[in-house]
């Protein structure tokens, strides 16, 4: 039997779902999901087994003009995902008409490897607005294969998933056959503990921070875990802290409750805040967190 495993790396502008369609396809919640643009930002792989092929999805973060050196990572991450991919996936939704970045869109459509357009969020429109779009687009990008989805209803997801299976290249496994990602746990903790952040801070507090798990022992019923909360001044440090403790107390009590799904154990979590001055725009930090590989 002929074994197929290739590399199918997702990029395109923030808050499209990119996040939502590499979980659907993975059947796990790896990307962390909100409402806030920059909500990844690593490169987050996401690996799918079936009998005869290995899809290795890749979730980027969305493509933005960088304003600082964590978003000058950021797109580093977009770039690379242009270098190993065997399909790309551009995704856009309905209504969006152009890249962030008109370098990135030279890239796609001059791309020698074949290339999924995605068209997203057709449950918020019509048929009138949809078949423009498809039109428009078919244009744009004519070296595309152009589907209508909905990766929040789930709608037309099986399918282009079987469409992109299709187009692997011949190839053993590059990773083991129950392997689901190439994150450690404490990467997936770390996520768990920013998108409370994300979905319930609000202004500059929520891309101001940074997440450390420096404890984590699993036992057999319980895994134990230390995390430190990184800002960048301590006016942060006390919104981040609330009355009383009170807001750090939520955020714990709901990355608890996540991670609790994602590991399928009881968690005991402890959160420490603490500033790091500067760090998004500190190199010796952003390669400390995993942002830099130079």
């Amino acid at each position: 039997m002929t074994h197929k495993a290739g590399f199918v790396n997702i990029i395109g502008n923030p808050n499209v779902g990119k996040s939502t369609l590499m979980n659907a396809f993975v059947g796990e919640r790896l990307s962390i999901i909100t409402s806030k643009a920059q909500t990844t930002r690593h490169r987050i792989l996401g690996i799918v087994n079936g009998a005869d092929f290995q899809m290795i999805l890749s979730d980027t973060p969305g493509i933005i003009k960088p304003a600082y050196e964590l978003q000058e990572s950021m797109m580093d991450f977009v770039k690379s995902a242009f270098e190993d991919a065997d399909v790309l996936i551009y995704m856009v939704e309905i209504g969006e008409k152009d890249l962030k970045d008109e370098a990135f869109f030279t890239k796609i459509t001059q791309a020698k490897i074949p290339v999924f357009l995605l068209l997203n969020k057709i449950d918020t429109s019509n048929q009138e607005q949809l078949e423009e779009q498809l039109e428009w687009w078919s244009k744009k990008v004519p070296n595309a294969l152009i589907f209508p989805i909905s990766a929040l209803q789930n709608f037309n997801v099986k399918e282009v998933f079987t469409q992109i299976v299709a187009y692997l290249p011949e190839s053993p496994p590059f990773y083991p056959k129950d392997q689901l990602t190439d994150k450690p746990e404490r990467f997936f903790v770390n996520e768990a503990i920013r998108e409370q952040i994300l979905q319930n801070y609000k202004k500059e507090i929520p891309y101001s921070v940074e997440v450390v798990t420096e404890e984590f022992f699993e036992d057999e019923n319980i895994i134990r875990i230390r995390s430190i909360i990184m800002v960048e001044r301590d006016s942060q440090k006390g919104i981040l802290i609330g009355h009383k403790g009170s807001a750090l107390k939520r955020v714990g009590v709901e990355a608890r409750k996540s991670l609790e799904k994602f590991f399928g154990k009881q968690i005991h979590i402890e959160l420490v805040v603490k500033v790091n001055k500067n760090w998004r725009n500190n190199e010796r930090q952003l390669k400390r967190f995993g942002y830099l590989n130079k």
